[in-house]
């Protein structure tokens, strides 16, 4: 073959032509198969700026739907430096709207020459003159801002948000990923020369919100008086809870020291602590419920045995334990009354370590109540085989055993619920325009038997009165119970306990017989008067009396404030009456007129009758025997009578007055003392007792 001819050099020059060709675009099609994803990442990259426009977070409601948590529309502004040709008089403008100085903003401008922020959620008076100069380069961009309305109210449950409104504590950052939303998107584009020639928005997906079981009203009344509370004792801190007794709802809680969420960068961390649910404390003798409880429920103890508590000193394991006063022979309901920590130790001697250990479990200490907020504590509570021969007797008083004040008040509120605990929870459903959903899911458990319980809070009542160690936390129109703590803080010097910082404590229920709420009340080393029954249980009074009025909930006492003052200071210890029958709605219509006195309850024995009065008016009818019945049926009976009851104490009718087979008039009233019948024979003491 002749390479010179034409023909020749014109196929050689075809096939080299075929072959680039081939090459080339064998490149075009591994490039566009193969490499198209990465290649358009990167150019996305050099040409697109995405900044993320936050969504419009939940509302967050009250149990009555009032808001306590929105978000509002600003104006974020942002520059585009590319544009800008004097970036120097720019500084300049903004700075002196923004009041900041030109050097930070032109800092801002030098970092960027596609997209840069100059102030995110602007006050509408700074974005709007900022309009005014209508500077080239400089745009804004609608964002959400969080505002807590009620500012300080609720601060600790409901937290807080960033700059991009991301929850960082309370309900905000528990349920972030519900409240928050789906966050919008603006995309910037830019050619080859960074200049900015396009924008595009993707909307924001709007967050869910929330109705939480707080009331704001209770959440006021309760910040109001812990507030007063820091103010007159001077203490470090304090908390006060709220809650629903029978479902677990908390209605308020309130921490000192509090914060404004609005302006959260200004408060501490101290501030911005959840006392209720982090702060771990000795809860000193509010934990006496525990030991005596269980040494009714293992049936080791009755209210009226009588235990020697020693003129206030035992030893145990070698160690001498000293009372806070000298007591003789006390009942076990005057133990609980007057807080024998040597009666205490005695009945916990008798549980022995495994039943004590498994009655604190059972009331919930040693580990979280699952509340619905984050951060929760354990508390302190050693594996039974950590116990040294002595902590039975310190545990037994309150000692040794770290708690927080939502494990307190839940193991309270299971006496006031019959014996079960309840989980505590803040959150009772969603809201979508008007239409509320319920989520909320009540949990829980026996902790005592019904039983054990009315019981409980009949010795619990005895502490509010006279002869107790709370009776300021008595209430004016409502029976009460609960019980008083003091307990010594640990000395970070010596490591001992402090002879001048305590804690004091008082957590209770109210009313007795079907509890509405039960409140707890601590105050961190109050300064002068520092025990819980002269510094916490006139907080629980005040704000007790505030909310049951508020929730419209029956007086039980049916006599006006005046004259149950009166008939207090007059009364013994309080009826240790079973109780567990009784509805605080059976007293709505019998309450006795201002000028009509009843007799104080007293505790009936077999051979003291119980006193009572006649008090009669109306048509002609004869009075039944109400002996044995009990409050709901004597209501019933009388009603059907049309005779009016004025039911003194609970438990079943002991005496009445008039007396049965007495001609009286329709409208009459009758007096009817309630009580509980005598109890059988102690037994006889333990051999425990017998060595002390």
């Amino acid at each position: 073959m002749n390479w010179r001819t034409p023909r020749v050099r014109l196929l050689l020059v075809a096939a080299f032509v075929m072959l680039w060709m081939g090459a080339a675009f064998a490149r075009l099609a591994y490039l566009q198969l193969f490499c198209y994803s990465d290649y358009l990442n990167r150019a996305e990259h050099q040409q697109q700026r995405i900044v993320e426009v936050s969504p419009r977070r939940g509302i967050l409601y009250d149990r009555n739907f009032h808001e306590l948590a929105m978000s509002l529309t600003m104006e974020s502004c942002y520059a585009m430096p590319a544009e800008i040709t004097d970036q120097d008089m720019v500084a300049r403008l903004l700075s002196g709207v923004l009041e900041t100085s030109p050097e930070d903003i032109s800092a801002k401008l030098a970092a960027s020459s596609s997209f840069v922020w100059i102030a995110r959620k602007l006050p509408p008076e700074k974005a709007a003159r900022i309009k005014e100069m209508n500077l080239r380069g400089v745009y804004f961009v609608p964002e959400r801002q969080r505002f807590y309305p009620k500012m300080q109210l609720a601060s600790h449950v409901l937290g807080y948000v960033d700059i991009d409104e991301k929850g960082l504590g309370g309900i905000e950052y528990a349920l972030d990923s519900e409240i928050r939303g789906r966050p919008g998107r603006m995309m910037v584009l830019a050619d080859a020369r960074q200049r900015w020639f396009d924008s595009a928005e993707k909307g924001t997906e709007a967050g869910t919100n929330i109705v939480l079981t707080l009331d704001q009203n209770i959440q006021y009344i309760a910040e109001k008086e812990l507030a007063q509370a820091i103010h007159d004792t001077h203490a470090i801190s304090g908390t006060v809870l709220v809650e629903e007794t029978s479902t677990g709802r908390m209605l308020a809680a309130a921490n000192w020291p509090t914060f404004d969420p609005n302006s959260r960068g200004e408060a501490s961390a101290e501030a911005r602590m959840n006392r209720a649910i982090t702060a771990m404390y000795e809860p000193g003798s509010v934990f006496k419920i525990v030991t005596v409880a269980g040494a009714l429920e293992e049936g080791l103890t009755n209210p009226d045995e009588v235990i020697d508590c020693q003129m206030g000193a035992i030893y145990v394991a070698g160690h001498r334990i000293r009372d806070h006063k000298p007591f003789g022979m006390l009942t076990v309901a005057q133990i609980l009354a007057k807080s024998s920590d040597v009666g205490a130790i005695k009945l916990g001697l008798r549980l022995g370590p495994p039943k004590l250990y498994d009655y604190i479990r059972a009331f919930g200490f040693g580990s979280p109540t699952g509340i619905d907020l984050p951060g929760e504590g354990h508390g302190k509570l050693r594996r039974l085989e950590n116990w040294t021969p002595i902590s039975v007797g310190s545990i037994s008083m309150g000692q040794e055993v770290g708690v927080t004040a939502i494990q307190l008040i839940s193991a309270m509120n299971a006496i006031g619920n019959g014996g079960i605990w309840v989980k505590p929870h803040v959150v009772l459903g969603t809201r979508y325009d008007t239409k509320f959903i319920s989520t909320e899911q009540i949990e829980t458990r026996r902790a005592i038997s019904p039983q054990t319980a009315a019981t409980m809070r009949a010795l619990l009542q005895g502490v509010v009165l006279e002869g107790g160690t709370g009776p300021n936390a008595r209430l004016d129109g409502y029976t009460a119970a609960g019980k008083t703590g003091t307990a010594q803080k640990i000395d970070t010097a010596t490591g001992r306990y402090s002879q001048s910082q305590t804690y004091a404590s008082f957590v209770g229920f109210a009313p007795i017989n079907n509890p509405a709420i039960t409140i707890l009340v601590t105050l961190d080393s109050p300064v002068g008067l520092h025990e819980g029954g002269e510094v916490s249980a006139p907080v629980f009074k005040r704000i007790a009396e505030q909310v049951l009025s508020y929730l419209n909930v029956p007086q039980d006492v049916p006599v006006n404030a005046h004259l149950q003052r009166a008939s207090y200071q007059n009364s013994g210890a309080g009826s240790n009456a079973d109780m567990s029958d009784f509805d605080p709605a059976q007293m709505e219509s019998a309450t006795a007129p201002a000028d009509i006195v009843a007799p104080p309850p007293q505790r009936p024995s077999a051979d003291t009758p119980a006193q009572t009065i006649a008090l009669v008016d109306g048509e002609a009818v004869s009075l039944p025997s109400l002996a044995g019945k009990t409050v709901r049926e004597v209501s019933e009976q009388c009603a059907k009578l049309g005779i009016a009851p004025v039911l003194v104490g609970t438990g079943l009718a002991l005496d009445q007055d008039p007396k049965a087979g007495t001609t009286v008039r329709r409208g009459s009233r009758v007096t009817v003392q309630f009580g509980r019948p005598a109890p059988p024979a102690a037994p006889p003491a333990h051999p425990a007792d017998k060595r002390n």
